[in-house]
């Protein structure tokens, strides 16, 4: 089963120093972090904030080839967690109605969703799989599942992003 989630916050991690996607279900309050490149981070930022580089970036390249094409993104979906790896499909449909889903890395994925506002999806396994695997703190205590910590709010309320 497939739950449809929207960004929560885009946060640094305050032990690693690398960006976080926090991902929030949006028919309950459970939450999935996706540690993602700076880069991506960046991508993403830029277009909740709407600020238009003076070139186009990578992600808007990609939606201005997708459109130049003929194609619609129809919603992009985190489809499993291997090896503490996540991995997406962002699913487009032709002009003719023939579907495709092209393998991407679940931030290039979220980038451009943003940009075509399109709905983001995640797989149910994948958030139980993240729960599962969810290492514990030094001392042996088990660290909260996802969803039960209370997150920074870095970028604002899922309502106020343009999705």
């Amino acid at each position: 089963m497939e739950i449809e989630v929207k960004i929560r916050a885009l946060m640094m991690d305050p032990n690693s120093g690398t960006p976080i996607i926090i991902l929030k279900d949006v028919n309950s309050e459970t939450m999935l972090p996706i540690w993602v490149g700076a880069y991506e981070a960046n991508a993403i930022a830029l277009e909740i904030e709407k600020i238009a580089p003076p070139r186009p970036m990578t992600h808007d390249l990609l939606r201005n080839l997708i459109v130049e094409l003929g194609l619609t993104v129809d919603r992009v979906v985190v489809t499993s967690l291997r090896d503490n790896t996540f991995y997406a499909v962002i699913e487009m449909s032709g002009e003719d109605g023939e579907s495709m889903r092209l393998d991407s890395r679940p931030s290039d994925a979220i980038a451009l969703a943003l940009r075509v506002d399109c709905p983001i999806f995640v797989d149910s396994e994948v958030i139980q799989a993240s729960k599962n695997s969810i290492a514990s703190d030094e001392d042996g205590s088990s660290e909260h599942e996802v969803g039960e910590e209370e997150w920074p709010d870095v970028i604002g309320d899922a309502s106020d992003l343009p999705m």
